[in-house]
């Protein structure tokens, strides 16, 4: 386990906010990321597809240019293979049964004090409290 980057995540955080406040102020939209990549994969509005890859692109760029920065991605996979493309899929439903993922509903909907999102973010930390449980203590 390494040691926690409060620097980094504290700067994260802060960009990933002043990233939702542009994206509303400026397009009206709720940075919600799987809603953005879904409508993007699925066709979505046409005049929608610039921003939208734009926005992904900010995303992938973003990590490109602090992995520059700090000489790479601390990545920690607790798994691979076939249980990431099973865990993949589980969000993916996740996400869909929630109507949007952590980004929409607990950066975005919470700071709008949205009672759907309040209960939605709530939901996704309980379930991975308990997935995190189960498979450290229920099932080694």
């Amino acid at each position: 386990m390494t040691e926690p980057n409060l620097v980094g995540g504290l700067t994260g955080g802060v960009l990933i906010g002043c990233a939702a406040v542009l994206l509303l102020v400026v397009n009206g939209r709720i940075a919600g990321v799987s809603g953005i990549i879904g409508a993007l994969v699925s066709g979505g509005v046409v005049g929608d597809r610039l921003w939208r890859i734009a926005f992904v692109l900010g995303l992938v760029v973003g990590a490109g240019l602090y992995a520059l920065a700090t000489g790479g991605l601390i990545l920690d996979f607790q798994t691979s293979g076939f249980g990431v493309i099973v865990a993949g899929l589980l969000v993916g439903a996740g996400t869909q049964l929630g109507s949007g993922c952590t980004s929409g509903h607990g950066v975005c909907g919470i700071a709008r004090l949205s009672k759907r999102s309040i209960w939605a973010t709530a939901t996704f930390i309980g379930v991975g409290v308990l997935t995190v449980y189960v498979i450290r203590h229920v099932l080694s």
